[in-house]
């Protein structure tokens, strides 16, 4: 069975990769800060496309009951998202931080929406790390339950 990225958080990442890369062309220290945030970021939103969101497709099929087949296939995703969880959390720290140099350049250049890029990057990463990844890992013990494992 191929898991997809639910279209909604396919689009998210999109609209914010392409965000980011306008922020990259900038002179100064905006175009600096945001080039490290994509150095930072790049990788992270692979990893995550690989193996954290798309364990999300399922939840709407398992909320009415349904099962789907090859459905226990995602069961190695959640598995890898578990182990690579911390990894992930330091990861969003850097990208964080980062962030932070790219509102504080933001500001001290009068480019505001730059600020706004960031702060909505950041509360991106929350909400990965309080709604999405918890869910995606929900999503494997409930498959891990009902297979009885």
């Amino acid at each position: 069975m191929e898991l997809r990225i639910p279209e909604p958080l396919k689009t998210e990442h999109s609209a914010l990769h392409s965000e980011l890369v306008d922020a990259t062309k900038q002179g100064g220290r905006v175009g600096a800060a945001a080039k490290e945030v994509a150095r930072l970021l790049h990788p992270h939103f692979i990893r995550e496309e690989e193996f954290a969101l798309p364990p999300l497709s399922l939840l709407g099929a398992l909320a009415k009951g349904t099962l789907i087949p090859g459905m226990t296939d995602v069961v190695t995703l959640t598995d890898r998202l578990e182990a690579e969880l911390p990894s992930m959390l330091a990861e969003h720290q850097q990208i964080v931080a980062a962030l932070g140099e790219l509102v504080a350049a933001a500001k001290a250049e009068n480019k505001p929406k730059y600020v706004d890029f960031a702060e909505k990057l950041i509360l991106h990463a929350r909400t990965e790390e309080e709604v999405l990844y918890p869910a995606a890992l929900i999503v494997g013990r409930y498959i891990k339950l009902l297979l009885g494992k």
